[in-house]
């Protein structure tokens, strides 16, 4: 919710209400391309939390469920989508919690088994997929482009290019700044009372559980320069405070140890839409998903697609 108000700010009230379409009928593409089953997508549903000391913020975004739920209901078909259910907190086991938002449509999928099924998808299509192929420079060739890559050379008709914050690389005039997230998952847990997916101060923090174990992410609006990076790692500082937040938040009273962690790149920049476009001629790009690429990935890739196929 509180997430949502700050979109709001940067795009105005039309502009959130296309970007919620967008994650909607991209999550739709999503899920009728693959297959539920295939991406082992589950409506356990989502929640934001609040503590005591943001109560003020708490208090904001729990003014704005009847406008939030009036502005998304011609696009999920549905009311009361965002509610305020204080009586779950307990039953989450949550610990300093006093505020508890629901958002009955949230859902969480496995982005491995996501990519497992896109790669057999297109394997079956006749597409060939090079994994471990760095491609270093686009040369512009008459009516080709040519890859420069550390596995040789490859020439083409067309480019698209699709990896997100990595793109200033290959593009470097895109507003386009890589935000690192840091992800820890626990060992499993016994009867583990987390159920769904969660968002803490401002959609800085996000953790889930995967079957009977959480998984946690976030923590860079706690030092956004040194995670304003596209290398891969952790820092002491933002380990600590995943930490700190398991063990005081999410599972007071809970014997846990860290079995994973690791980091991904996502792409932001000054607008919240993606940036689909031809920047060269036949090189194209879509990227820029602002941390939404799960949700908006299939529709700006079929955007994305549609626009090259215009271009023959």
């Amino acid at each position: 919710m509180s997430e949502l108000i700050e979109q709001e700010k940067l795009c105005g009230t039309a502009g959130l209400h296309g970007l919620v379409y967008k994650r909607w009928k991209g999550l739709q593409k999503l899920r009728n391309l693959l297959g539920d089953d295939n991406i082992q997508f589950k409506n356990y549903g989502g929640y934001e939390l609040f503590k005591p000391e943001q109560q003020d913020l708490a208090e904001e975004c729990v003014s704005k469920l009847s406008h939030f739920n009036a502005l998304i209901e011609d696009i999920v078909l549905q009311k009361n989508v965002y509610t305020e259910t204080n009586n779950k907190i307990s039953s989450f086991g949550l610990n300093g919690i006093n505020v508890l938002l629901e958002n009955k449509l949230e859902a969480q999928i496995d982005p491995g088994l996501m990519m497992k099924a896109l790669m057999a998808k297109s394997k079956a299509l006749d597409i060939e997929i090079y994994n471990n192929c760095r491609v270093d420079e686009l040369i512009e060739e008459d009516n080709n482009v040519a890859l420069i890559t550390d596995q040789g050379r490859f020439t083409c008709k067309k480019v698209l290019l699709t990896n997100n914050a990595f793109v200033n690389d290959l593009l470097p005039d895109l507003a386009v700044t890589p935000g690192r997230g840091q992800v820890v998952v626990t060992k499993p847990i016994p009867n583990l009372k987390i159920k769904g997916t969660f968002h803490y101060d401002k959609g800085y923090y996000y953790f889930r559980n995967i079957d009977d174990r959480v998984l946690l992410g976030g923590g860079r609006n706690l030092d956004f320069n040194a995670e304003q990076t596209t290398q891969f790692g952790e820092t002491e500082l933002i380990q600590n405070a995943l930490h700190q937040l398991l063990k005081e938040v999410i599972l007071p009273e809970t014997v846990f140890e860290i079995a994973h962690k690791w980091s991904g790149i996502m792409a932001f920049g000054p607008r919240l839409a993606p940036i689909i476009e031809e920047v060269k001629p036949n090189i194209f790009c879509a990227v820029r998903c602002n941390g939404m690429g799960i949700a908006i990935g299939s529709h700006t890739g079929e955007e994305a697609g549609e626009m090259v196929l215009k271009s023959l």
